[in-house]
């Protein structure tokens, strides 16, 4: 009962983890865009503060990522070379976002009595393209963030948080595979 109740926590303090590493990712990505659109606004005198829009999509998003990864999209690569997997990925993700814009703006629509054709009214109110340029974003966003998980993946749990922040350097034995990986060797 023990090891099964230790594993259950283990388990939710390190799907916490993943959660707010992926959080603070994003905030820090959205908000440079915020930045960037605050700085191109007032330059022709239109105030923009929403900077809590950056955190609150953050928060979604990553709940997003850990429901897709719950899906396993993209697992069925993770034996070919880095680049693949991470870009594929990085696309079904971006997909999977993009849907749930839709089915958020069909809610924001139905809950505002406007049926589909205003919850499709609400998704298109920015335009096509400002949808579109939100995917663009998101897929840029989505890239260095599945590089460094198929990386982490690669050289299991731990080491990529080593290798970056531990002071003196890994050695080559030191960041080795995966022992699972060298069983089925």
């Amino acid at each position: 009962m023990n090891d099964k109740e230790s594993g259950w926590k283990h388990k939710l303090v390190h799907e916490l983890i993943e959660y707010w590493i992926n959080v603070s990712y994003l905030t820090i990505f959205f908000s440079v865009f915020t930045s960037y659109r605050r700085i191109i606004l007032v330059h022709y005198g239109i105030s923009y503060a929403n900077w809590g829009i950056s955190l609150i999509k953050a928060l979604v998003l990553a709940k997003v990522i850990m429901i897709g990864s719950l899906m396993h999209f993209g697992r069925n690569l993770e034996d070919r070379s880095l680049i693949l997997p991470t870009f594929v990925k990085t696309f079904a993700f971006t997909l999977w976002v993009a849907f749930f814009a839709v089915v958020e703006s069909a809610i924001h629509g139905f809950l505002h009595g406007k049926g589909m054709s205003g919850a499709l009214d609400h998704l298109l109110i920015g335009g096509a393209y400002e949808f579109f340029a939100r995917c663009l974003i998101v897929f840029c966003a989505f890239i260095p963030f599945f590089a460094f998980r198929e990386l982490a993946r690669v050289l299991c749990e731990g080491k990529l948080w080593e290798l970056f922040f531990r002071r003196k350097p890994l050695t080559e034995i030191e960041l080795g595979g995966c022992k699972k990986d060298k069983k089925a060797e």
